[in-house]
């Protein structure tokens, strides 16, 4: 299941879950902001490799990874929706600081 939320105007969540048997298997949030003219990835989480963690993307595409302690794959899923949704002004204001230094 794939699907998109929007906290703001210029500002997209990417989602996607898989599940089987009603237990969640994987999954991706993407947040991304509209920056310049191009969606801009900012911090994504993820299960890939099977562990739970953040990448958080830097402007010059690098990135920073975090690996989460062992949780359920659903909780860590509404853990990362729910974060998202808070932190998201605090995620792009970062990227744009990162943005301004990366210029200069």
């Amino acid at each position: 299941m794939e699907f998109i939320r929007w906290p703001g105007p210029d500002d997209r969540s990417r989602q996607k879950l898989t599940t089987e048997k009603g237990q969640v298997k994987r999954f991706v949030v993407q947040y991304e902001a509209y920056i310049e003219g191009k969606w801009r990835a900012i911090v994504r989480y993820d299960t890939a490799h099977g562990y739970f963690h953040r990448d958080i993307i830097h402007p010059d595409r690098s990135t920073s990874k975090t690996e989460f302690s062992a949780v359920e794959f659903a909780e860590a899923f509404t853990q990362v929706e729910l974060d998202v949704k808070i932190n998201w002004r605090r995620y792009r204001q970062n990227y744009f600081e990162e943005m301004r230094k990366w210029k200069t």
